[in-house]
């Protein structure tokens, strides 16, 4: 794998060479910038009534009067009375605009939300691989959400919850689960390239059908057993043959599968009763504040403090552009957050399925950018390994729409 730096303005690395012989792991750089106010009349059947005679029959009338405000009937079949009234115009025009406009504002909606992964994703990689401290990285990650949450519940931007302490008790180890999943990802993309990293974490709804049965009791119907062979089997390819792999990459990805469908399954398990119930914006909100809280000692105690002026003064000295790496590891925190806030939004306006469907082109759409960015190498058996995985998710969201038979008594 070729190791690139993000250029965010002209000839900026983010090493800054100590000699006139740089290294040339970072001496490729890039730049993302080349990245009808009164009704008269009224249709029934698409035909326009202005008087009783037109109208073939007293029942019809009477069948559809019920739906037409402003049509009074005198009770005689002989004929009735038309009253004008203002109502809106054309309404199967106005059912079809809105329906436009919401398959539009969807559209930007997924279209933010892949850009903002793509774009975080490469920014992490990029400060993962000459700042070697996942932890440091992930609770720098997880302070940017906080800010940007105070922030919004300051300035009345979005509603700030009340919490009780049924919700903290379930809200808890949501947040620590959460948090293993993205400190063991980040360690993952630390390891490993981007692509490979997100191959595995095609293997979540393996993990998801796994921890279902163990734990709610629920058998996984045929055909989503079928769509787990090609995911199972894709990423076992792509693992054999993929240049960057070490063990320490793919076992933290495979970890962070781990806590991130556990979370899933826990969140049903113990789910708060419906009254207490926080929607998934605040939810988000909570779980991303206590993780800042529980991982910033955290990665004190495990790497030391990694992010004081001294030290980031000491690793100048060895040629680190410091300005460089904090303006990335910002722009990362803010991806991150921003584009895990858009999913919780698009999910409040389509249903789980959908959005399954549209992590997995999600997750297409970032293994195929990182690829390119970062000119990964790629064999035609690892590009049959990923296909198949990804092949096999999008199976799997379909297989879950489709409900088992009810049994029929005999």
């Amino acid at each position: 794998m070729q190791s690139t730096a993000l250029t965010l303005s002209p000839l900026t690395p983010l090493l800054r060479p100590l000699n006139k012989n740089p290294n040339h792991r970072y001496g490729s750089l890039w730049n993302l910038s080349s990245l009808k106010p009164l009704v008269l009349l009224r249709s029934i059947n698409g035909l326009s009534f202005q008087k009783a005679s037109h109208l073939s029959s007293c029942s019809r009338f009477n069948a559809r009067r019920i739906n037409e405000p402003f049509l009074i009937s005198d009770g005689r079949c002989d004929g009735f009375k038309v009253r004008a009234t203002p109502v809106p115009g054309n309404v199967g025009d106005t059912n079809d605009s809105s329906g436009l406009a919401t398959s539009m504002q969807l559209g930007a909606m997924f279209a933010i939300w892949y850009i903002l992964n793509i774009y975080f994703n490469i920014f992490n990689k990029q400060v993962l691989k000459v700042y070697t401290f996942p932890a440091t990285v992930t609770a720098f990650h997880f302070g940017c959400g906080t800010l940007m949450i105070l922030i919004m519940w300051a300035s009345n931007l979005y509603h700030r919850p009340k919490l009780t302490r049924s919700q903290l008790a379930v809200i808890i180890p949501l947040a620590i689960v959460h948090t293993l999943g993205n400190l063991l990802t980040n360690v993952s993309i630390g390891r490993v390239n981007v692509s490979f990293t997100h191959t595995i974490k095609a293997m979540e709804p393996f993990f998801t059908v796994l921890f279902s049965v163990l734990f709610l009791g629920e058998w996984p119907t045929f055909w989503i057993v079928f769509s787990l062979i090609p995911v199972v089997g894709g990423v076992a390819l792509a693992s054999f043959t993929e240049a960057s792999f070490n063990w320490i990459g793919f076992c933290s990805a495979m970890a962070s599968n781990v806590t991130n469908q556990s979370r899933n399954v826990v969140s049903k398990k113990f789910m708060v009763k419906n009254e207490e119930t926080l929607d998934n914006i605040n939810l988000f909100s909570i779980i991303t504040i206590i993780s800042f809280m529980l991982l910033v000692p955290a990665a004190i105690l495990l790497e030391g403090v990694k992010f004081s002026p001294s030290y980031l003064q000491s690793a100048a000295n060895q040629g680190l552009n410091i300005r460089e790496l904090c303006i990335r590891s910002l722009l990362a925190g803010f991806c991150l957050h921003s584009y895990q806030q858009v999913s919780y939004m698009i999910l409040q306006m389509v249903s789980p399925v959908t959005h399954s469907v549209g992590n997995c082109v999600k997750r297409v759409v970032v293994i195929i950018a990182s690829v390119i960015f970062f000119q990964t190498p790629v064999s035609p058996i690892n590009s049959l390994g990923t296909t198949l995985a990804l092949t096999g998710v999008f199976l799997y969201s379909k297989a879950k729409q489709l409900k088992p038979k009810p049994k029929v008594a005999s």
